[in-house]
């Protein structure tokens, strides 16, 4: 049977991002002590945010319902209150290059954050294939 489509591979990386949902980005702006403050946003949102402008390939955020992170003690969603202390993962996909890049001017957001790096390969699969923007430019010399 002939291949009605093919699949080719191209190599990414996936960054996941650790936060609590109560965590919250400084504000964009400063603004005199007299005009009213805007709510700031939550980490998680303005993360994702910053991806879209760093042109990364896919940003999503996944809360969690159960569960621990960086040692604490495990925490739960209640039936009718939210636990703020929960983790959200926020995780970012796009080449390693530009994954090394969002980290570094983001240093600010991320400093005491638990943040992963996976390396993926993308299949893209039918007649069209992928773009040349899609294809890493060189292959990475130093995988862990």
């Amino acid at each position: 049977m002939p291949e009605a489509h093919p699949m080719i591979p191209a190599e990414i990386g996936m960054l996941r991002i650790y936060v609590r949902r109560a965590d919250r980005a400084a504000p964009r702006e400063r603004r005199p002590f007299w005009r009213p403050r805007p709510g700031r946003n939550p980490l998680y949102r303005e993360l994702i945010l910053r991806a879209k402008t760093a042109g990364l390939m896919n940003a999503v955020a996944h809360p969690a319902q159960y569960g621990y992170s960086d040692h604490g003690p495990v925490r739960e969603d209640g039936v009718e209150v939210s636990d703020p202390q929960l983790t959200v993962c926020v995780e970012l996909i796009g080449r390693r290059a530009q994954l090394e890049q969002f980290c570094r001017q983001q240093g600010d957001l991320l400093a005491d954050k638990i943040v992963v790096y996976k390396h993926l390969e993308r299949w893209c699969v039918g007649p069209n294939g992928i773009t040349p923007a899609d294809v890493p430019q060189q292959r990475e010399a130093s995988r862990p």
